[in-house]
């Protein structure tokens, strides 16, 4: 199996050590692998002081700029006094360290749980902060970090499962035409609110990148940030009915509109994202199907029933995308 195939497998808990002693660090060698797969991250004990968390990139994903543009992203939002979970300085003061062929960085470690998003005052704190968090990211561009591309999520990814042979023989026509027709409204209804403002943004706002306290979110995992409209950070956290959606966005919308108006024509892109996510996501796992972490962590994926259940799902999709948008209270 080719290196690139198994990008940590020289990633041994020995290593992992030497690179926080190399960053000026003392670990007392517990550690804790944390659940990530796009990257690797541990829990690391010290001799000294709570635990840190280590996150090593995946090689070859990020050019430093990129991660470094995150970071600083991360860091301005904390001097804010947004609870984002920011990265450390190491001893020679980067945030960004090289160890033996590997690139990490050093966190504090945020306890916490997933949010009740049946809290109408859990939405609108998390709006809040939200709005926050946008205010500020709209206050200037990214100039390294990527652009969210409808074509790029949907179009590549669906080609990139098809030319690899993962979608199934007798679904290939099935899924072509629907990936195609889905695109193409998707396309449109983006075309329809093109006047939308573009700002930097977390980019991965589900549920199990905010962490809950007493003291209310605190937002972790900036490794998806990106430029794109503010609903991007907002579709993730609606779920349910249309009715149900409906009286989560106004909770959300409530808060965010404390610090900043949210444009309701966005409203009209949130089906279109959340389709782009399933296609998407399907050829994440694909693109990482070589790396022994992803089978095991997704043994349901690439089988037959996966692939019909997808399609099921995106079929779905295209009766969501004939509706109006959700309603704005």
């Amino acid at each position: 199996m080719p290196e690139s195939s198994t990008p940590y497998q020289r990633l041994t808990p020995d290593t992992i050590i030497g690179a926080l002693e190399f960053a000026g660090f003392n670990p007392n060698g517990a550690m804790l692998a944390l659940n990530s797969y796009e990257n690797r991250v541990y829990q690391v004990g010290m001799e000294e002081g709570p635990p840190l968390v280590a996150k090593f990139y995946r090689p070859g994903r990020w050019e430093d700029a990129s991660i470094l543009e995150e970071h600083a992203f991360s860091l301005a939002l904390a001097l804010e006094e947004i609870p984002v979970i920011a990265p450390l300085a190491a001893a020679n003061g980067d945030t960004l360290c090289h160890f033996e062929g590997f690139r990490f960085t050093l966190f504090p470690r945020q306890g916490g749980h997933w949010p009740d998003l049946d809290s109408p005052g859990n939405l609108e704190w998390i709006g809040r902060l939200m709005g926050r968090i946008h205010q500020l990211g709209s206050a200037q561009p990214f100039a390294c970090r990527s652009t969210l591309d409808p074509r790029e999520m949907g179009t590549a990814s669906a080609r990139f499962l098809l030319d690899n042979g993962f979608i199934p023989l007798e679904l290939e026509s099935r899924y072509r035409q629907l990936t195609d027709g889905l695109q193409i409204a998707i396309e449109h209804r983006f075309d329809t609110v093109s006047g939308y403002r573009r700002l930097r943004l977390h980019g991965d706002c589900h549920p199990g990148n905010i962490l809950w306290t007493d003291k209310g979110p605190h937002f972790v995992d900036m490794d998806d940030c990106r430029t794109g409209p503010a609903i991007q950070d907002l579709w993730m956290l609606l779920s349910g009915s249309r009715q149900e959606m409906t009286l989560q966005l106004s909770h959300l919308r409530a808060g965010y509109e404390t610090f900043r108006q949210l444009d309701p024509r966005e409203i009209g892109l949130i089906e279109p994202l959340r389709t782009l996510r399933m296609i998407h996501y399907a050829a994440w796992i694909a693109q990482r199907w070589n790396d022994p972490a992803f089978p095991g962590a997704f043994p349901w994926f690439n089988t037959h029933t996966y692939w019909q259940e997808h399609l099921t799902q995106l079929e779905q999709q295209q009766i969501a995308l004939e509706q109006p948008p959700l309603s704005l209270y």
